[in-house]
């Protein structure tokens, strides 16, 4: 199979908000007036951000989903998207299931794929994606407050939780298990929730290196610290149970891939907040402030936690 056979077999698609797609040598899309276009890119490469018998549909979902979060974190629509993508060969039950699974998440959020390359080489993913945020509305990172509530969405740590059982770091059983592989393997993008904040929270960020190592960059950006409580923070019964233990404490806050929100607001937006959890049927929790103090301290009933590791760093 040529290349131009297999774009056109496998990501060819109609589209609902370009102008023109694939087939040329660029797209032309058209951003609504009183809109920026929010634009971000990730990269995703087998053996380091997924199994090589990982199932194909699974990464064709996450390889955009890891994307979509991006938008969500910035309180951006997301609606097109670009794919890079290089193949050892050309096998086509695993592109038919790849595609399945990015057209999937293309549909659930209703993005556009609008063009990309193929290449031969290390199975390896290269997705930009684009957005649509009001003019001036975008939610950054350095936008935080001193005594700022800190928030997270969902369940933080069984991303990592799955991760470790498929590295045979711990034996986990139905139905945390498969719980467990599903956050892993196909991540929720919060982009309601995004929308949701636009004027509400201060700053953002999603969760794919790890909680704490995130949060980090939001306090860097808005030169602040934090204090956090570790029992505060949302997760699934097998670590609420183990809470004690160093490893599910490190699986938590530096576990990564939950694609979860983290996010700073004003106390006095706590019931809108509240209102929204119930709203969206998404668990947010309060798990701490922000401080004038440049450090980030993070307790446990109280104790001040040593935490070794804050999150995943490629060359760290």
């Amino acid at each position: 199979m040529s290349e131009f056979n297999l774009i056109a077999k496998y990501f060819t698609r109609n589209t609902k908000h370009t102008d023109l797609s694939v087939g040329d040598d660029a797209a032309l899309i058209r951003v609504a007036q009183g809109r920026q276009l929010a634009i971000s890119a990730d990269m995703l490469v087998a053996g380091t951000h997924f199994f090589h018998d990982a199932p194909a549909y699974s990464i064709g979902w996450k390889s955009l989903a890891v994307n979509v979060s991006d938008m969500a974190a910035m309180g951006a629509l997301p609606k097109w998207a670009t794919l890079a993508i290089a193949l050892p060969e050309v096998n086509e039950t695993w592109l038919a299931e790849f595609s399945k699974g990015f057209f999937a998440c293309a549909q659930a959020f209703d993005i556009d794929l609008i063009g990309g390359d193929t290449t031969k080489g290390p199975l390896t993913l290269s997705i930009q994606i684009m957005g649509e945020v009001p003019t001036g509305k975008a939610i950054q990172r350095n936008g935080a407050q001193i005594g700022d509530d800190v928030w997270v969405s969902g369940l933080i740590g069984s991303a990592a939780l799955g991760l470790a059982h498929l590295q045979g770091k711990i034996a986990l059983t139905e139905p945390t298990l498969s719980y467990c592989i599903n956050a892993l393997n196909a991540p929720t993008p919060r982009v309601a929730l995004g929308l949701a904040l636009r004027g509400i929270a201060n700053s953002c960020i999603d969760i794919s290196d790890g909680l704490t190592a995130d949060l980090s960059h939001i306090l860097k950006a808005s030169n602040l610290g934090a204090k956090l409580s570790l029992e505060n923070i949302n997760c699934d019964d097998y670590l609420r149970t183990h809470l004690n233990d160093n490893n599910i404490q490190q699986c938590i806050l530096a576990g990564g891939d939950d694609y979860e929100l983290l996010f700073t607001a004003p106390k006095l937006q706590r019931d809108c907040i509240h209102q929204l959890s119930s709203q969206l049927q998404l668990p947010l929790s309060l798990i701490g402030e922000t401080t004038p103090q440049l450090d980030l301290i993070i307790t446990h009933c109280q104790k001040i936690l040593n935490i070794t590791k804050k999150g995943f760093d490629h060359f760290g």
